[in-house]
């Protein structure tokens, strides 16, 4: 094993887009009660890397392992990481202006939640528009000025891509509701009623209820594994794939060095709709246990065969693009197979599951068992260890009051940094921030107003940065954030220590 050197600038995008000029200035005050506070910020540890498979080894023209093998990335939730335009909610130029304490963390690249157009159902995650910036984001100019000064410091960008529905809303929904022989009349899941007029079958929806919504213009049911409004595209029919793959050469072309894949093992359904059976082991953790969905194995709705062809594609389209990266998002059924399948040669690079995510209790032997599970051979594919990120209570919170003062998720983030694989590095982690409490009358996430008060939904884990405690609203915006700002306790915190010892690691990370 060897250290690599950080990433060196990357070239710009292809030829035929056009940048303006950088004219934002940068620079970050996290947490700074002096202005030389981000001069005594350690930067996140490099990661150690290793060649992953037995031709990474003998090929004589490889001089050094891909940058993906054992890289930090950074997610960005970017409505929560910094507003520049005083309207509450952060934007593209918001992340441009904290670059340089990315850089400074020593990550090797930030990974985006989702910014294209959107009615923002489930904010972002329901796409309207995959060629558009969405404007409360900001342009496509702000996009690519965003794209360049990263890789003017070093910093890949990965793009949070959408691919197994869109929004209700989307052109190509419109068109395929409306009859039955349109030209996009089967590009989505379609389905007659049982007899009774029931859904065609027991397939249950992540938020809820049922997967079926029934659509009066077609007299016939649509599939939707999300909220209603989140239509699944049908991957069957090849014109869709060869759409989706437009959608992803799109940005290869503009750029972005790779994607990370939304609920990738729901591409491709049971074309026979077939009933699942029940779950014999329902996973635990509070996250599973409020919703009927964990009682389903799903054997039928998602996980599909089908799903590795088309996975297969994808990575030959990023394959012609130097140094892309695909890291996707895999479900907790079956986790360690659907890991060792989606990841095997000509696959996805990377994919993280929800082992760490969902865990409400935490030990070394734990993190040694999954690490174990998923394999070190030259054959197996590579892990993205993931502890927090925007769909999971973080772990500050999760992992019990023990682990409240964010120590403890540091110090399982240094070992995971130590393992075989990537590292996802959610916004906030780096100061150890637990869970905020979201009052109900402020939730905004469906999936928390469905379930409350079991579970009070994933608003908690996407409050905005606290930047500066001196400012207001901690210096994320200039008008009252989309979001409430917790009381900056990790900065009261940090005063109050300084008083009778040297600041532990979260509050040098803080500082």
């Amino acid at each position: 094993m060897r250290l690599v050197a950080p990433p060196s600038a990357l070239k710009s995008p292809a030829a035929g887009w056009r940048r303006p000029p950088a004219d934002l200035s940068l620079g970050s005050s996290l947490g700074r009660d002096s202005d030389d506070a981000s001069a005594r910020r350690p930067p996140f540890p490099r990661r150690i890397r290793v060649a992953a498979r037995k031709e990474d080894l003998m090929s004589k023209t490889t001089t050094a392992p891909p940058w993906w093998q054992g890289a930090v990335i950074y997610q960005i939730y970017p409505r929560s990481f910094g507003d520049t335009t005083g309207n509450g909610i952060g934007d593209l130029n918001g992340i441009r202006q904290h670059l340089d304490h990315l850089a400074a963390l020593g990550v090797d690249a930030i990974w985006i939640s989702p910014f294209v157009k959107s009615p923002m159902r489930d904010f972002g995650y329901d796409v309207s528009d995959y060629h558009s910036v969405d404007p409360l984001f900001g342009t496509l100019d702000d996009f690519e000025a965003l794209l360049a000064e990263a890789h003017e410091r070093g910093l890949k960008v990965l793009m949070d891509q959408v691919l197994s529905h869109t929004s209700s809303e989307h052109p190509w929904f419109l068109e395929s509701r409306a009859s039955h022989d349109n030209p996009r009349a089967d590009w989505y899941v379609w389905a007659d009623p049982k007899p009774d007029g029931s859904p065609p079958n027991n397939w249950l929806s992540v938020f809820g209820g049922s997967s079926w919504q029934w659509e009066p213009r077609r007299g016939q049911y649509y599939l939707h594994n999300f909220l209603r409004e989140q239509p699944d595209l049908n991957y069957h029919n090849p014109a869709v794939q060869e759409a989706v793959l437009g959608v992803c050469r799109y940005w290869l072309e503009m750029g972005v060095d790779g994607f990370r894949l939304d609920v990738c093992a729901f591409y491709f359904h049971d074309a026979r709709l077939r009933d699942n059976p029940a779950n014999p082991e329902c996973p635990v953790g509070r996250h599973f246990l409020f919703n009927p969905y964990s009682l389903q194995r799903h054997a039928h709705d998602i996980a599909q065969p089908e799903n590795l062809g088309f996975l297969e594609k994808l990575r030959k389209l990023t394959g012609a693009y130097p140094e892309r990266v695909l890291l996707g998002e895999l479900h907790e059924n079956e986790g360690v197979r659907l890991h060792q399948e989606y990841t095997a040669p000509h696959r996805l690079q990377l994919a993280y599951g929800y082992w760490l995510l969902g865990a409400d209790t935490l030990d070394a032997s734990t993190i040694r068992r999954t690490a174990t599970d998923l394999g070190h051979e030259m054959e197996c594919g590579w892990p993205c260890w993931a502890l927090d990120n925007h769909d999971f209570i973080r772990s500050p919170t999760r992992l019990g009051p023990e682990a409240a003062s964010g120590e403890l998720s540091l110090t399982i983030l240094a070992a995971l940094a130590c393992l075989r694989g990537a590292l996802c590095l959610y916004q906030g982690s780096e100061l150890g921030l637990p869970q905020a409490e979201i009052p109900y009358e402020r939730l905004i996430d469906p999936y928390g107003i469905e379930f409350y008060p079991a579970f009070e939904g994933r608003d908690g884990a996407r409050t905005p940065m606290p930047w500066d405690a001196k400012q207001s609203h901690c210096g994320f915006s200039a008008a009252e954030p989309w979001l409430p700002i917790p009381p900056p306790m990790w900065s009261a915190r940090r005063r109050s220590r300084r008083r009778c010892r040297a600041p532990s690691s979260t509050e040098r990370a803080a500082s």
